[in-house]
Order: structure tokens, then C-alpha cells, then sequence
């Protein structure tokens, strides 16, 4: 086991690159897929996707298709897995903005508190369904504060939660209304859907991420979230629990070492982290990268390629 010395990457060997497909196939009867980098870029499929889930599925395993992004829900999401081809169950898909309702719904969130939601219809959506009440979310994008001598902004005293989430229409109101709930509600939550720095909105250059509007909660309320999203294990224990797996027998596949990866290897699963996203192979083998995934490949489809080379 891993000593007490602060060079614990030292002790998880360095990743070795997926030579034996098979092998790895064989070895777990789950994988967890990310999303954005992984399956998809922006809008357009990354080459060889179809063919790898086929045979996958064909081999009896389990997909699962997990995504910090909080800006849909899982039925949006469905949806863009049709577009693109994909036939994907919505059973199947577990997005930040349904992990944050399914938190309050572990934690039995009192019905008659509300949530504030500074973040996209993704997460409205999904509070809906688990039958919570909220407040904010777009609308509240183009409310602006008059600053007039003496004023006092009102805020509902009936919130229990702020998520935070992902927010193209993030704004000082928005701020000052999650700032006023989580310090003058007594007990009221602070929830993340995630901390991603950077998010991909192109495929031209890195956008600032949920996390940046995380940090401005954490910084005006000087308190720390409950992240619900990778790489927090609260969406793999739901997994876990929900299709009755040994989380031995899943292995991650992603493109980001801080979320992706340390999502699976905090949740005691195997790792492979694909070339096709935000990490290239400098990145990973830089001597400053502490995160190092069981394996990696290029793209998912080299499961196809090397697959045939090992008949």
C-alpha cells in the first residue's frame, strides 16, 4: 500500500498504453463513458463511436454515459444522442443536472424548502421531475440591481439550496441572491455540479467552466460546495447502488485527468483515459501530472483496432 511519502504517484505506476483491448474488455462488465471529448466534440461524432458501442454491447457489457455538463437534462440529452445516431437508453445517461436532484433526493430535501438555481434548464428540468421547487435559472440572467443609497435586496427565506451549475447567463444579481440564501438561511445548502475550469462551447479554444462560477459562491460566501459531478464519488455510489455493479468491475473512460479520471480511481474502478479531448500525451506524461489512469489510447474505436490485432 501506498506509504505516507507526498510522491503517492510514484507508487500508482505510470499508465501503460492499451495494447491489449481484449483483455481489458474481458477483465470488467461496466464502462463509464464521458461525454464531450470522448463520444462527441461540440457537435460532431468522434470517428469509430457507433461501431466500438456495437461491439461492446455485443459482448453483453454495460454503458453508462456520465457528464459534468449541467446545461441538459437527461432526456436533452437522449435527444442529442439521437441526432448524432446513437441509439443510447436515457436509463443510461447521468448528467451533473440530474446527480444534483438525485443529492437532495438521497439526503430527503424537505418538499416545502425551494431551491435557487443559478445555472441552465438542465438543472430546472431535473428538479422538476424529482418534484422539487425552485427559483432563478435563466430568467433571473437578465435581472439587474439598482444600487440607490440604503437599499436592501429581498431574497426568499423559504431556500434550503443553492445549485450552481454551469451558467452562460451569469450575472451580479444572480450572485448576490445565491450569496444572501446560503449565509442568511439557516442550514441552507451549497451545491456544485461540478468545478470544470474550462468547458468546450467550440472546438476553436477553451471557455471558462462551471467552476468559475462556483468560485465566485465559495469566494463571496466563504464556504465550500457539496460537488455532486465528477470527480466526486456521489454519482458512482448512485450507479453503483442503482444497477447493483462491484465497482471493480467498471472501468472509466474520459479525456480529463483531474475529473474523469479521478472520478473512477476515487471510486476504486479501472481507468483509460482517451487522447481525443482536452489531454494530450505531454500533458500526461509531464513529471507535474500526479493523476496517471491504468491505461491509455487515442479514441475509444482503438478498442476495434486492437480488438482485430490481437485475433
Amino acid at each position: 500500500m501506498a506509504s505516507s511519502r507526498p510522491s503517492s504517484f510514484t507508487v500508482r505506476a505510470s499508465a501503460q498504453q492499451l495494447k491489449n483491448a481484449n483483455e481489458l474488455i474481458d477483465s470488467v462488465e461496466t464502462f463509464i463513458f464521458d461525454c464531450d471529448g470522448v463520444i462527441w466534440k461540440g457537435d460532431s461524432l468522434i470517428d469509430g463511436v457507433p461501431q466500438t458501442l456495437d461491439m461492446l454491447r455485443s459482448k453483453g457489457k454495460r454503458l453508462v454515459f456520465v457528464t459534468n455538463n449541467s446545461t441538459k437534462s437527461r432526456k436533452q440529452y437522449g435527444k442529442k444522442f439521437e441526432t448524432l445516431g446513437l441509439s443510447v437508453n436515457e436509463e443510461e445517461i447521468f448528467a451533473s443536472s440530474f446527480a444534483a436532484a438525485a443529492y437532495l433526493k438521497s439526503i430527503d430535501f424537505p418538499k416545502d424548502k425551494k431551491v435557487y438555481v443559478i445555472g441552465e434548464d438542465g438543472i430546472l428540468k431535473e428538479l422538476e421531475l424529482a418534484g422539487f421547487q425552485y427559483l432563478g435559472g435563466p430568467e433571473d440572467g437578465g435581472k439587474k440591481i439598482e444600487l440607490k443609497p440604503g437599499f436592501l435586496m429581498e431574497h426568499d427565506e423559504s431556500v434550503g439550496a443553492v445549485v450552481v451549475g454551469f451558467d452562460r447567463y451569469f450575472n451580479y444579481f444572480k450572485v448576490q441572491y445565491g450569496t444572501l440564501c446560503i449565509r442568511e438561511n439557516p442550514g441552507c445548502l451549497f451545491i456544485a455540479t461540478n468545478r470544470d475550469a474550462v468547458t468546450h462551447l467550440t472546438d476553436a479554444q477553451e471557455w471558462a467552466g462551471g467552476g468559475s462560477m462556483v468560485g465566485a459562491l465559495c469566494g463571496s460566501t466563504q464556504r465550500e460546495p457539496i460537488v455532486v459531478g465528477k470527480p466526486s464519488t456521489f454519482m458512482m455510489d448512485y450507479l453503483s447502488n442503482k444497477f447493483g455493479i462491484l465497482k471493480s468491475q467498471i472501468c472509466m473512460v474520459g479525456d480529463r485527468l483531474d475529473t474523469d479520471i479521478l472520478f473512477g480511481q476515487n471510486g476504486g474502478c479501472k481507468t483509460l483515459l482517451v487522447l481525443s479531448g482536452v489531454t494530450s500525451l505531454s500533458t500526461l506524461q509531464s513529471p507535474s501530472n500526479s493523476i496517471q489512469p491504468d491505461f491509455y489510447t487515442s479514441k475509444i474505436s482503438d478498442f476495434l483496432a486492437l480488438k482485430a490485432a490481437t485475433v
